[in-house]
């Protein structure tokens, strides 16, 4: 077993890689940046150092700094978590290069899943079922619009290839719909994975999103722990998973089969660790079998294998960094028993009813929930800054119970129990969600995540910043800070008046300055903006629902669009949303340009009704 290992990740997965290496006994290393200066998982590790700017590219994305940090650390491995270096094949041969060990599969195996093209081919070779589609990547919008019209059919989706995480995928209901299908996953392809490969498949309306946890080690042994499905999505993200799927979806044969299915595509090539492989399970009418489809492998340890673990009883996390250590899986397929039922919802910083806006902000109060069956990831604390930076993912709330119904209840009685002051969550959202005849139907719920009346309706309140909240905080006079020398944190004790801990803080460049100089560099375009919702215009101007950049706007001053057409898209929170407008009418005034900033609230255009 390593004596140390670093986590080259943020928020609530590095803290929970940190409390396995505690279990297992092994040191651990954190890296931040400097938005991530007082966060959770930076205090939790034995060591904790700083990568560089907030930005990714700055800070985890930096390959260079990190492996300079493990050095420095004297790290043996590298345990990338999800997201960010963690399907990147070209990270772990550096450090393969560098003399240290990549938690995860060869990189082969990333190289092979990694594109989805070349996936499923070689699931296809494999034998392994794959959804009807291209092989081979569409070079060019005509190509697409042949594909779809001859070979495939609409409604068609197109898909990045080396897309995931529901970035580079987007749907083309019919003929008119393609272009700006192509041309969105193109574009996100490149933005987030830096290839606008694309590839097309026929779309499956409404299939279950049936995953199967493998775990594969050097000695030949690969194991599957039975599936999960996490059918409950928006924009193609997942928001509540559960283990194992409903038993009227999914049966002891079913199970048996797509388990195979998923050994085979891990054995395919060569795997070694924890991934997943995902599937689309088409479950028809009753007059034949369901069809179950392989979708794409994630390589990497899941946002989700926490319901797997309350089912199995299997620690995914050191499974997956025992195998990375040389040692063989410590369970075979014969030990894997599924007991009772376990649901996860995602606790994102996101207003459910705005079209799941994101909704960055500062945490007030912070009470976690607990009780019998209860379990709580989470990477922040009363204070923590959710980031636009960062993904949208406060938290994850996991619960067990006997069977699937009582699972729910205990889930129920679990977010009234989640206090998050100061910030809006989705925690209305699923308390609404998990009480409704769909939801105990066990159906995918997509007509309540598409009716936007239905999420409107319901009671989205933010939490007031109040009491326990970042306010009250302010007044503690004894509390433990941290300094940095030489790019290393460590923790002190201050006592002493409010608000002078914050202000050294400050002065040696900390948070708060990074903010502050943020605030500095927002274009005058803000300014116009302000000005312009200041002069007020009524039901004529269109706000932003949140804070981000423009991304796209496919709209021009004097343009006459009728009610929810596009008028900008705004990047947040790794996440492209489609700005629409709020009535018909012509737009009168644009002061926004490609790259601007914007604030929750501030004008994006003004559409006055068409004379």
């Amino acid at each position: 077993m390593f004596s140390k290992i670093l986590i080259a990740n943020r928020g609530e997965i590095a803290v929970r890689i940190i409390r396995a290496l505690d279990e297992l006994g092994v040191a651990s290393v954190a890296v931040y940046s400097e938005l991530d200066r007082d966060a959770p998982h930076v205090a939790r590790a034995g060591e904790s150092y700083l990568l560089g700017g907030s930005a990714p590219a700055e800070s985890y994305l930096n390959v260079e700094r990190i492996l300079e940090v493990v050095r420095r650390s004297g790290a043996e491995a590298v345990h990338p978590g999800y997201g960010f270096l963690a399907e990147n094949a070209a990270f772990a041969r550096a450090c393969e290069a560098a003399g240290v060990v990549f938690i995860g599969p060869p990189a082969s195996a990333i190289d092979a899943m990694g594109s989805k093209t070349g996936a499923r081919a070689l699931m296809r070779a494999a034998g392994v079922p794959i959804v009807p589609g291209t092989v081979d990547p569409v070079t060019s919008l005509e190509d697409a619009q042949r594909v779809a019209a001859d070979e495939i059919g609409y409604p068609v989706a197109v898909k990045a290839a080396g897309g995931g995480g529901g970035k580079g995928f987007r749907v083309a209901l019919k003929p008119a719909d393609l272009k700006d299908a192509f041309e969105g996953a193109a574009r996100e392809g490149e933005r987030f994975f830096s290839d606008a490969t694309v590839y097309l498949e026929r779309y499956l309306r409404d299939p279950r999103h049936v995953e199967v946890q493998v775990l594969a080690d050097g000695h030949g042994n690969t194991i599957h722990l039975g599936e999960r499905d996490c059918s409950i999505q928006r924009r193609h993200q997942k928001l509540v998973e559960e283990s194992p799927a409903p038993e009227w979806i999914v049966d002891d044969a079913l199970r048996r089969r797509i388990g195979t299915i998923a050994v085979e595509a891990a054995r395919a090539v060569d795997y070694r660790g924890a991934g997943t492989v995902e599937g689309l399970l088409d479950v028809g009418d009753g007059s034949r079998p369901p069809r179950y489809f392989f979708l794409e492998m994630n390589t990497r340890v899941q946002v989700e294998h926490c319901v797997t673990e309350m089912t199995t009883g299997i620690d995914i996390v050191k499974e997956g960094i025992r195998v990375a250590a040389g040692e063989p899986l410590s369970v075979g397929q014969d030990d894997v028993v599924l007991r009772g039922h376990a649901i996860e919802c995602r606790i994102n910083a996101e207003d459910a009813s705005k079209s799941f806006a994101p909704a960055p902000g500062r945490i007030g109060s912070y009470v976690e929930p607990s009780g019998p069956g209860v379990r709580v990831d989470s990477g922040v604390r009363a204070g923590s800054e959710v980031s636009p930076m960062y993904d949208p993912l406060v938290a994850k709330l996991i619960v067990w119970d006997a069977d699937r119904e009582q699972a729910t209840r205990r889930m129920l009685r679990a977010l009234a129990e989640y206090e998050i002051g100061g910030l809006t969550t989705l925690i209305p959202f699923h308390r609404a969600l998990l009480q409704t005849e769909q939801w105990a139907r066990g159906e995918t719920c997509r007509d309540l995540l598409e009716d936007r009346g239905w999420l409107e309706a319901l009671a989205f309140e933010q939490a007031p910043v109040g009491k326990g909240g970042a306010s009250d905080e302010q007044q503690t006079v004894e509390r433990t800070y941290t300094v940095e020398v030489s790019g290393r944190r460590f923790d002190v004790r201050v006592i002493g008046p409010p608000g002078a801990p914050r202000a050294a803080a400050n002065a040696n460049g900390g948070a708060g300055a990074g903010a502050a100089a943020s605030v500095s560099k927002r274009p005058a375009r803000a300014a116009r903006a302000q000005k312009s919702r200041e002069n007020g215009h009524g039901d004529d101007a269109l706000a932003s629902p949140m804070q981000g950049s423009v991304w796209k706007i496919p709209v021009r001053a004097g343009q006459q669009v009728v009610e929810g057409e596009v008028v900008t898209i705004i990047e947040a929170m790794k996440m492209e949303n489609e700005i629409t407008a709020h009535k018909a009418g012509v737009i009168s005034e644009l002061p926004i340009s490609e790259g601007d900033l914007v604030r929750s609230g501030d004008v994006l255009a003004v559409i006055t009704d068409a004379e």
